[in-house]
């Protein structure tokens, strides 16, 4: 895991929103726009319960079909982060979203249960193998100076695209549950093409920005083929990066929380969905408004402020709904934690790619996925089992997992100031 220089002056450079979009690559924009168009179209995981008990499967399969999704997703950031290392960004892209495409279609197909499960796991695994190659291949492209506002922006079109997805999918099952796959399948398709056309075969990448300047002079890169072996033990061998996916399991343990003990608490307290359905909409409205130009300000900060300004809003946020006071303690709660969010998301996720040794970026965003994907997954089972044997209260619990969570962070970002001044020697 990389340590800690000064950083130079190269680093001071404007850093701003619309400075990094302009000057960033045509392949890296293509990468951010093809991200939005996939997202636009992912259906299947908002839909798959209902689609199932519309082929007459009960609620608990329908369930269990929506957990083994899950289960896929999980193994396909870890299979992505593999891929990656061994057979380049591109090629891992338009192998998943290809792949995605035929496994869509293939699942409205099927009509035996176990079969079904297996197409639905396989077609989760190989829809997330595409997120930490198209992370990795941003930031091979963006200076580090950069790396936290292109997080940012890529984080927005995940959520300008997981916003809008419920919305299509509902016009769209208004005609037909098969349209659903179908568009799925086509948007996959979409990203695969876009990749294929805009981004450079692997070994023809134009460097880095940062390193251009140094490559007449610098040691002959090693072949293209030469990859370090180990697999994930060498992720699991780097002490302070475990540390790191620790703080990120326990981060989105808790995050998660909004979709699972929340919209509890929210009923309990005697208000109707519609206030959950506005907790909801107040969280994305501002993340998709706002991160960008919060990301500006915090891009400058060191990581262990970041860090720890994000990890104490979000358990506070928590914490809060322990109070009594209605609807303003919801809203005021909610605010907190989603200014969590728009602070330390874009960092959280931009500094796996800085910290990776380069031959190894994959799998580094790979595990950092995989285990947000199990805190997301851990989180609500936690969260609920809580809320029923303690109420209220559980809530603090919640709360002091989140600011626990700096244990390990801390030690895991060691002395690194703000993402632009990482070194490249290895710590």
């Amino acid at each position: 895991m990389t340590d800690v220089a000064t950083a130079g002056p190269s680093d001071t450079r404007q850093t701003g929103v619309l400075a990094t979009f302009a000057e960033s690559p045509f392949a890296v924009k293509a990468v951010l726009f093809g991200v939005l168009v996939n997202k636009l179209g992912s259906f299947i995981q908002v839909f798959l319960v209902l689609f199932m008990t519309s082929r007459g499967f009960s609620d608990v399969q329908g369930g269990v079909a929506l957990g083994v999704y899950g289960a896929g997703s999980v193994l396909g950031v870890l299979l992505g982060g593999t891929f990656t290392d061994r057979i380049g960004a591109r090629r891992t892209i338009i192998l998943g979203m290809v792949g995605t495409a035929v496994l869509l279609v293939a699942v409205l197909h099927v009509r035996m249960y176990p079969a079904l499960l297996a197409s639905v796991g396989l077609a989760g695994l190989i829809s997330q193998v595409y997120r930490p190659a198209a992370a990795a291949f941003i930031a091979e492209l963006i200076p580090k100076n950069r790396q936290v506002m292109i997080s940012a922006m890529y984080r927005l079109a995940l959520n300008v695209g997981t916003t809008a997805a419920p919305l299509l999918g509902t016009m769209l099952v208004a005609v037909s549950y098969d349209l659903l796959f179908y568009g799925e399948a086509a948007a996959a398709l979409g990203y695969a093409v876009i990749v294929l056309l805009a981004l450079p075969r692997e070994g023809s990448a134009p460097a880095k920005p940062e390193r251009a300047a140094a490559s007449a002079s610098a040691a002959p890169a090693a072949p293209a083929t030469e990859r370090p072996a180990g697999g994930y033990l060498a992720v699991l061998r780097d002490r302070r990066y475990v540390a790191y996916l620790v703080a990120m399991l326990l981060n989105a343990a808790v995050y998660i929380q909004y979709l699972s003990t929340l919209p509890l608490a929210v009923r309990d307290a005697g208000f109707s969905t519609f206030w959950y359905g506005v907790m909801v909409a107040i969280n994305g409205a501002v993340v998709i408004c706002f991160e960008l130009l919060m990301t500006k300000v915090v891009q400058n900060w060191r990581v262990r402020t970041v860090l720890t300004v994000g990890f104490c809003l979000l358990g506070a946020g928590m914490a809060l709904y322990t109070l009594p006071g209605g609807l303003a303690v919801f809203v005021v709660g909610t605010l907190l934690w989603t200014l969590a969010e728009i602070i330390e998301g874009p960092t959280m996720f931009a500094y796996p790619a800085i910290a990776a040794p380069p031959a190894a970026s994959g799998r580094y965003l790979g595990a950092a996925h995989a285990m947000f994907g199990i805190g997301s997954a851990i989180g609500p089972a936690a969260g609920v089992a809580l809320w029923s044997g303690l109420g209220r209260t559980a809530w603090l619990i919640i709360g002091a997992v989140s600011v626990l969570a700096l244990i390990p962070a801390w030690f895991a970002v060691g002395r690194v100031g703000t993402t632009s001044s990482l070194a490249d020697s290895s710590g």
